[in-house]
């Protein structure tokens, strides 16, 4: 049992597993909400609402970030490794974050707590490549409007078993 009565008395620990509690819960949200809808509607209904909300949430979570890090805009390859260290998904999924030639990174997501909570439930992968397109896409140019976001492997296109999803930014100099 905690002994505390606001946050403000957790220790160190205690506030990262609290963290970590709040992260899963808004993924828990986000997948209520989401089966929610393909039930109700269909899949395909369902990634176009789901696509709609992560344009907006994408960029005021990169913008927290920004804030919270003290990162300025065009933050660079170095701004992006940091922000994408600090997302929601950051405390949950098993991640790796690769910086690639100076201007380029690749994100690779080994574990992942939405995929893993659909084959529990025996549902297929959630096709996320078009929602992820968007995702990524956003929060890599809210970071720096120079980067430029390709899937190299993401459901329903996996080219690398290894991992559930791999990212590539690449800074482009001509924006």
């Amino acid at each position: 049992m905690i002994n505390a009565n606001r946050i403000e008395e957790l220790n160190k620990e205690q506030l990262i597993e609290l963290c970590k509690m709040f992260a899963k819960n808004w993924i828990a949200h986000d997948g209520c909400w989401f089966l929610a809808l393909e039930k109700k509607y269909d899949m395909d209904t369902a990634i176009e609402v789901d696509i709609e909300a992560w344009r907006n949430f994408t960029v005021i979570e990169a913008k927290k970030i920004m804030r919270f890090l003290g990162l300025e805009k065009k933050s660079g390859v170095s701004g992006l490794k940091q922000a994408l260290a600090f997302r929601l998904y950051s405390s949950l999924n098993e991640d790796e974050i690769i910086e690639e030639n100076g201007n380029t990174v690749l994100y690779k997501v080994k574990t992942c707590r939405v995929q893993a909570a659909r084959r529990r439930k025996n549902l297929s992968d959630f096709p996320c490549k078009q929602v992820g397109v968007v995702e990524y896409g956003y929060f890599a140019k809210t970071i720096d409007e120079s980067f430029e976001t390709e899937c190299i492997s993401c459901p329903p296109e996996i080219t690398d078993n290894d991992y559930y999803c791999i990212w590539k930014f690449t800074l482009n100099p001509n924006n």
